[in-house]
């Protein structure tokens, strides 16, 4: 029954994703879902953006392990993160004509810092997109008599097919569909163990000394600089990322983009608790979890959990796996057909950049199949993917907003040399404090030299 259950809601997803290919006529229709998203379809499919495998596997474990302050990164800078896009940068974006951020940049600096940002943007997601795969190939793993590979292969396959079909469009309609199986499996889980618990004060004071706090340990620069640093990863780096931006976008307001946005993070504050709540009892009612502890939610389910929540679960599971992936293919995706690819052909018609896009996401899936299959360690994934976009594209992002007389070249060197820099602190030469602030410092140097040493006027959006 359980292998049947899998069957059925992966053919499911691919029916919806047919469903929706009705509705996509143009490139428009295919990267932002026509731009046409009610608020709740806003709301879910904003949500959704990060709901994976960190939230679902990896925070938990780090939960567990090394208690509130561990998991500042994932979820609660994730929740700043939608916060702040739709508080601040929603409105501002929502007029512009654009389909992706390089866009963007291409008409506040020029056609190089459009290249520039998106030979960035793409490789910064092939990490994060493995990792959802090799999530994916791992739960399936478990449910099927398949290896993690052929998991992977199959998983894969399915989001490319049902995202080829119908872009925006399907992910909007299956986000939806996940969201609702995801939310009512967490919280039925949550309540089962939470029934297990006789004395939550007891439960509460059985924790390690200082596991709930918030805030550093050691009151020294490093640690304040660590723990801000964890802040903005995905606080400010989600920022300038295609696959929020897409998303806020696809909205059929400016309105309802900004709520939308907010929305979805107060949604993601909430519900992103759950799985860390669900490991936390998890390895307290049942300490022989802490054996593999990778898998440590699936692996309670799957051993001391009754049938039907087991069934329930496991679709909660592929429903947030499935949502992450799919959006995530598609961003680098729709960046690389409509900023590279495209700008060689000579006045293409909307048709041929459709396909090209098309083209785009298979190329995509291919080479993350290629990475998540060759390097299964989901954690390394994410944590090489995570910061590229905040020391590379932020502070240009900010300036073409904000700063009238930032300029091209300002622009190309605040890329370059945030990235570069970043790279070097975090692969070449580590130290205490995170690479990411050396790299936005570099980053906001690149902007200054070049806008002071090459003031080249510009077209601010307004």
């Amino acid at each position: 029954m359980l292998v049947g259950f899998v069957i059925f809601y992966l053919v499911l997803n691919l029916a919806v994703g047919w469903f929706a290919s009705t509705k996509v006529r143009t490139t428009t229709d295919f990267v932002l879902a026509g731009r046409t998203l009610s608020f709740g379809l806003a709301t879910m499919v904003t949500f959704a953006t990060w709901f994976g495998s960190e939230t679902m596997l990896g925070a938990p474990r780090e939960f567990v392990h090394g208690g509130l302050y561990a998991v500042i990164e994932e979820p609660f800078g994730a929740a700043l993160g939608l916060f702040i896009v739709g508080a601040i940068y929603a409105r501002k974006l929502y007029p512009l004509p654009v389909l992706t951020f390089s866009d963007f940049f291409r008409i506040r600096f020029g056609g190089v810092s459009e290249k520039i940002s998106a030979l960035v943007m793409i490789p910064s997601y092939f990490g994060w997109i493995s990792a959802q795969l090799v999530a994916l190939g791992l739960t399936l793993h478990l449910l099927l008599p398949i290896s993690t590979e052929i998991g992977i292969v199959i998983g894969a396959l399915l989001v490319m097919t049902y995202t080829l079909m119908g872009g925006m469009w399907s992910i909007s309609i299956t986000d939806f569909l996940h969201n609702i199986i995801l939310i009512v499996g967490l919280l039925i889980l949550a309540y089962l163990l939470m029934d297990k618990i006789p004395d939550w004060g007891v439960f509460i004071d059985q924790q390690p000394k200082g596991f709930f706090r918030f805030t550093p340990l050691k009151n020294t620069w490093v640690d304040w600089l660590q723990y801000i640093g964890a802040w903005m990863v995905i606080g400010l780096g989600s920022i300038p990322q295609q696959d929020i931006f897409q998303r806020v976008m696809s909205a059929k307001s400016s309105p309802i983009a900004a709520k939308a946005s907010i929305a979805a993070g107060t949604m993601y504050l909430t519900i992103a608790m759950l799985p860390l709540l669900i490991g936390l009892m998890g390895v307290r009612l049942y300490p022989s979890l802490l054996a593999d502890d990778t898998l440590l939610i699936p692996h309670l389910v799957m051993r001391f959990m009754p049938y039907g929540i087991q069934i329930l679960f496991l679709g909660a599971l592929l429903s947030a796996l499935l949502s992450t992936t799919s959006g995530a293919i598609l961003a680098p995706a729709s960046v690389l057909g409509e900023n590279l690819w495209k700008p060689l052909l000579k006045h293409p018609s909307d048709k041929k950049v459709l396909g090209i896009i098309r083209l785009s996401v298979v190329f995509v899936t291919m080479a993350c199949i290629w990475m998540a299959v060759s390097r299964q360690n989901i954690f390394e994934l994410v944590g090489e993917a995570s910061a590229f976009s905040l020391v590379s594209l932020f502070i240009p992002l900010n300036a073409g907003l904000w700063w009238k007389k930032a300029s091209a070249m300002g622009s190309h060197l605040s890329m370059l040399l945030g990235l570069f820099v970043w790279a070097y602190f975090h692969f070449v030469q580590p130290s205490e404090i995170p690479a990411i602030w050396f790299g936005l410092l570099a980053s906001v140097l690149g902007l200054l030299i070049g806008t002071y040493g090459f003031p080249r006027p510009t077209k601010v959006a307004e």
